[in-house]
């Protein structure tokens, strides 16, 4: 994302009629930090890893976390204790397929150096991943510690960057070039307000869809790219702020998966769509009834796919190793089709 790229919102394509917040990012919601750090030499590699760093997370101050794989294609390193306990303890890493063992690694070596982590003699890093062997050389692992380091520094809470940065640079969906992509809405619960942030990592099969309108490349004057196998993958990420246990934020995280859809999704056989939500509330304040979670569902189904949509406007044309490319959807090309 840059000064001059234009977002979902910007074009009139925002989602719903919850407002967002003040960066309309998964950062507005407080204790949440973002990083990112780019690995690129072109054309070979486009990869990278992206860090969300929750205020305080360690082995020793886990938060309630829930888990949702909508077809499980994937290789989501640390699921089945954070299923298990219904806990995430420590920063969620995202990045590509072969390097997400050797990201997994850089973050326990991060977190045991953490104060207060002195005696720990066990952890649970969560790492998950996306296949961006399309757009780079996949084989090579190009991400390491030094990487993961550098992303889990420069973690902020500011406005966070789109498209083709981080775990995003080599991703690609719906037939356009794609990556990193996020949203947020501020909603009214029972006695307070609560604020809800989506990031995606978009890299998933099917046909953009706006509304009731699909869209091509072929659409917007692009060249249409040869016919691939339905694969991919998404990983989708909320954070929120309401007092929430892991059930219902498991509930939660199945309308991640679920907004997909909206954006024109395939779910397809080789596809790995996960969905994870987390709450930062510390707090003895009673947790918000079942009955009355419809308003985050409807928060979470429109940031997921405003930021889907964002991820699409980030990102710039990337040609791979063995020349494939991915055009980035063009605002201009974009609105002059659907205005037309």
């Amino acid at each position: 994302m840059t000064a001059t790229t234009p977002r979902a919102r910007d074009l009139g394509l925002g989602t719903g009629t919850l407002p967002t917040g003040s960066h309309n990012a998964i950062t507005d919601v407080p204790g949440i930090r973002v990083g990112h750090t780019t690995v690129t030499a072109p054309p070979r590699v486009h990869s990278g890893v992206t860090a969300i760093l929750p205020e305080g997370i360690g082995p020793r101050a886990p938060l309630p976390a829930g888990f949702f794989a909508g077809n499980g294609y994937g290789k989501f390193i640390g699921t089945t204790q954070l299923t298990e306990l219904g806990e995430l303890e420590t920063p969620l890493l995202l990045t590509s397929t072969l390097s997400a063992f050797r990201v997994a690694d850089a973050l326990v070596g991060w977190v045991l150096e953490q104060p207060g982590a002195e005696a720990v003699r066990s952890l649970n890093p969560v790492v998950g991943e996306c296949n961006d062997g399309l757009l780079s050389d996949i084989r090579s692992r190009p991400v390491g510690e030094d990487h993961v380091r550098a992303a889990l520094a420069s973690a902020n809470t500011g406005p966070v960057a789109e498209g083709c940065v981080g775990a995003g640079t080599g991703m690609s969906a719906l037939n356009f070039k794609a990556g990193i992509g996020t949203s947020s809405r501020v909603l009214p619960l029972t006695g307070r307000e609560a604020t809800l942030g989506a990031l995606v990592l978009a890299n998933f099969g099917g046909t953009l869809r706006l509304g009731s309108r699909t869209v091509t490349p072929a659409d917007l004057g692009l060249p249409v790219p040869p016919p691939l196998p339905d694969t991919g993958s998404c990983v989708v990420v909320l954070a929120t702020d309401a007092p929430l246990d892991a059930r219902r934020l498991t509930r939660l995280a199945r309308r991640a998966v679920f907004a997909l859809a909206r954006t024109g999704a395939s779910y397809s056989h080789g596809s790995g769509d996960y969905g994870l939500a987390l709450t930062t509330a510390r707090t003895t304040a009673p947790l918000v009834p079942d009955a009355d979670l419809d308003p985050l569902f409807t928060a979470a189904l429109d940031a997921v796919e405003e930021a889907v949509l964002n991820s699409l406007l980030a990102a710039t044309t990337t040609t791979g190793p063995r020349g494939d490319v991915r055009h980035g959807l063009p605002a201009a090309h974009l609105l002059r089709l659907l205005n037309g």
